[in-house]
């Protein structure tokens, strides 16, 4: 298909002087095709995967087919959540301002006496959900009349929500000429019957991109037993630095049992709950958006409404019932050609969904594991934990090192023992000493000794001659004579 630019398109020059001032220069596939039908007052079913362009693809061409001027509603877009409608909402008061179009919202959850007192404004656009819009219609509140395009986004699941009763009162009280188009992500077969009995001759748009998900997604899963999931989420919201995430639940009664765990664990989260009213829900959407909230947790269909360009995770407590909610799942990130990461946390039983997700979507969903704080597959943790010995643990290299340490080691042995046996200068110097000073006084003693050996005779003869004294001559005489 060749290209086409705005003007080409058939949209008026308002309409692009805002697409431009929004950075939007060139339509995408889907809206190149929609967008020339509707103008062309065509009904039409449009098949087209999330962060597409659906939403301009239906609101550029409807805008510019109301007349400003009259006071009559003569578009509806019905929506199948809360959050979807007013998302819808935001992004029509855009660019129907500067064409002087009034837009007014019909969502439950909110107060309807208020709704009420907005509709004598006269608006040319209403955008809600099909419950609210029925109630108001019922009460003669809401005329339909005048209606010539009705827009259903995300047809599926509205047609799917809604009650049956209502959506048809609802329809039948439009007008019968009216122009009607169905837009979604995926189109399961029963909208053929819903073709049947809502449309003329619709015609069919269905944009098969390569991937059914954007290929700027990452996908992964990670195994543990069902009471191991909310350990198993605590650990992915702080191992995985980025934030805001969308945590996607299956069953509704759950939501309350996970929001209050992971606050305990001291995540800022806050559940999304079908049955909030109007303003907690856009508070919480309006706290996701700016960054105040760590994640939402979610079910399917509230989640329809969360349209974030550069959300960056979505985490699947719980997998995903069929391919086509994974294609929803995914789709809320990765938008517009951003990145982004879609994590799985399953059970060894739940492992063969992830293989039949890859075979329908032709995807790869890798299996992942929780290493010290990170995410890592088998090879990243072998290396991780592999061992590396350093250059002198290899065997030759012992060898070498021990042979080249042993002469060393020896000659180091040798010369502690030389110099344990070596006696130090001063050791040596002071046992001379010592030896003079004990010399000096063995030769002392000794010359006492001589000294004392006359007198010690001086004093025997002294004694023998004490001795003769008095004695008589014969005693005297063998005295002498013993002695010599």
């Amino acid at each position: 298909m060749s290209s086409h630019t705005w003007l080409e398109l058939g949209i008026n020059e308002k309409l692009i002087n805002t697409l431009q001032k929004q950075g939007i220069n060139q339509p995408t596939e889907v809206q190149q095709e929609a967008i020339q039908l509707l103008l062309a007052g065509k009904d039409i079913g449009v098949k087209s995967q999330t962060g597409s362009g659906k939403t301009l693809a239906f609101l550029l061409p409807v805008l510019q087919r109301i007349d400003a001027s009259s006071k009559a509603i003569q578009a509806v877009v019905l929506a199948p959540t809360q959050e979807l409608a007013m998302q819808i909402v935001r992004v029509a008061e855009t660019y129907a301002e500067p064409l002087g179009i009034k837009i007014q919202q019909l969502i439950g959850g909110a107060a309807a006496k208020r709704q009420i007192e907005k509709l004598k404004q006269n608006p040319q656009l209403v955008v809600g959900t099909p419950g609210r819009m029925n109630e108001l219609v019922k009460s003669k509140k809401l005329k339909l009349h005048a209606v010539k395009s009705l827009i259903i986004d995300e047809a599926d699941q509205t047609f799917e929500l809604g009650s049956p009763a209502d959506i048809e009162h609802l329809l039948f009280s439009m007008n019968k000429q009216r122009q009607t188009a169905f837009f979604s992500a995926t189109y399961p077969d029963i909208m053929e019957r819903f073709e049947g009995r809502w449309m003329k001759n619709p015609q069919h748009i269905v944009i098969s991109p390569a991937e059914k998900v954007a290929s700027t997604i990452e996908h992964y899963y990670v195994v543990c037993d069902q009471r191991s999931k909310l350990d198993y989420a605590r650990r992915l919201l702080r191992t995985i630095d980025v934030s805001p995430a969308l945590m996607f639940v299956n069953d509704t009664n759950q939501i309350s049992n996970w929001e209050s765990k992971l606050k305990f664990e001291g995540f800022k989260v806050e559940a999304l709950y079908g049955e909030a009213d109007k303003q907690r829900r856009a508070s919480t959407l309006s706290s996701f958006r700016e960054g105040k909230l760590e994640a939402i947790l979610s079910t399917d269909v509230t989640a329809r409404g969360i349209d974030i360009i550069d959300l960056p995770l979505v985490i699947q407590i719980e997998p995903a019932i069929d391919a086509d909610h994974y294609v929803h799942r995914a789709g809320r990130t990765g938008r517009m050609g951003k990145k982004g990461m879609v994590v799985s946390i399953i059970t060894p039983k739940e492992k063969f969904i992830m293989d039949k997700f890859m075979k329908q979507l032709h995807i790869d969903i890798e299996e992942r594991m929780l290493f010290r704080g990170k995410l890592l597959n088998e090879e990243q943790i072998a290396e991780a934990t592999r061992y590396v010995p350093s250059k002198s643990s290899s065997s030759k290299g012992s060898a070498a090192a021990f042979n080249a340490e042993k002469p060393a080691k020896a000659k180091a042995t040798s010369s502690s023992i030389a110099k344990t046996n070596a006696k130090p200068k001063v050791a040596i110097e002071q046992h001379d000493v010592k030896k003079q000073a004990l010399q000096q006084k063995e030769s002392r003693v000794k010359s006492d000794k001589n000294s004392q050996a006359p007198t010690q005779a001086k004093g025997k003869k002294k004694k023998s001659e004490g001795k003769d004294k008095g004695a008589p001559k014969w005693l005297k005489e063998k005295r002498q004579s013993e002695e010599k």
